[in-house]
């Protein structure tokens, strides 16, 4: 992505100022790359869920010349199954193939609008059910942290914003330039698992017998065959007890999180090293080039070779 990328932030009644402010932040972060304003949809200031109001610099003009636009969670109290039709005018401004996103509630007014259907969305896992009998026509899948689905990405409850911006900040320019703007909001550059493992639970009677520790200790060996007995033994359960246990905490599959880990350090070799295809696989844990071909394709529906010139390309030009 080449020049300034012009972020529209819609505030509507009953905005959530933590997720007002995510896009500004993280986006922020990446200097010289967004321009992101805030608007409402007639210019007035609106009551947030907390005890002030928010007053805004623009009126929802400004949504028809961005290339991307940002509507943040709002209090449910103020969410109907259908927008206002100030809202839906004020949406119907932007441009065919500008860039949509929501944060958590902010899904709800997407989809109210029409701009869901037939797409698979996120939002905050406690609402599901409730989202999905108000639009059966959307795919949500309430166990991800966000969902990018190309023009359309929508992301879970609260910080789930910080890591769909940090996403979109990798997906533009890079994960180098997406590494240097969580350091600067002091934010894992990206948080393993879903949203299960968020979702309320019993906590186990003993909290030494989680899986975290395996985990990091797969992490630090993800070239090595890992099998799940291995991952078992280091754990000290059963091997039903611990594939019960690491998909209660991590929200996937042992071996699904190892193929995610594998990909997420391939994807990051790719961007940063010329290292070549098969030697990354073997860095990985994958047995072969094709396997991480496979793989790679599976994920993000790129081959390794074209994924690399877009990422490439893009962190050669903002050097």
């Amino acid at each position: 992505m080449t020049g300034i990328h012009r972020v529209a932030v819609l505030a509507l009644e009953g905005v959530y100022p933590f997720e007002l402010g995510i896009p500004s932040r993280v986006l922020g972060a990446a200097p010289g790359r967004y321009e992101v304003v805030t608007c409402s949809v007639d210019g007035r200031p609106v009551r947030g869920n907390a005890d002030f109001s928010i007053a805004v610099e623009h009126g929802a003009q400004v949504l028809a010349s961005a290339d991307t636009v940002v509507v943040p969670s709002v209090d449910m109290a103020h969410v109907t199954r259908e927008p206002s039709q100030a809202v839906r005018e004020a949406l119907g401004t932007v441009a065919p193939g500008t860039r949509l996103v929501s944060l958590c509630t902010g899904a709800f007014v997407l989809a109210g609008a029409g701009l869901l259907d037939g797409r698979p969305a996120t939002t905050h896992w406690r609402l599901a059910d409730v989202f999905r009998s108000w639009y059966p026509a959307v795919d949500l899948d309430a166990d991800v942290l966000f969902v990018d689905d190309g023009d359309v990405l929508t992301s879970a409850g609260a910080a789930a914003g910080v890591d769909l911006c940090l996403h979109l900040v990798r997906r533009d320019h890079g994960s180098e330039v997406a590494n240097r703007a969580a350091r600067t909001c002091v934010v894992p550059p990206w948080r393993d698992g879903g949203q299960a493992q968020y979702i309320e639970q019993p906590m186990p009677e003993d909290p030494r017998h989680g899986t975290a520790a395996t985990r990091q200790w797969a992490l630090e060996r993800l070239h090595e065959p890992l099998t799940l007995a291995e991952l078992a033994d280091h754990a000290r359960m059963s091997l039903r007890t611990f594939v019960r246990r690491f998909n209660e905490e991590v929200g996937v599959s042992p071996g699904r999180w190892l193929i995610q880990q594998r990909v997420l350090r391939a994807r990051h070799l790719l961007e940063s090293t010329d290292l070549p295809v098969d030697e990354i696989a073997g860095l990985v844990g994958f047995a072969t080039g094709t396997s991480l071909r496979q793989h790679l394709r599976a994920a993000i529906g790129v081959t390794p070779l074209a994924y690399r010139r877009t990422f490439r390309g893009a962190l050669a030009d903002a050097s």
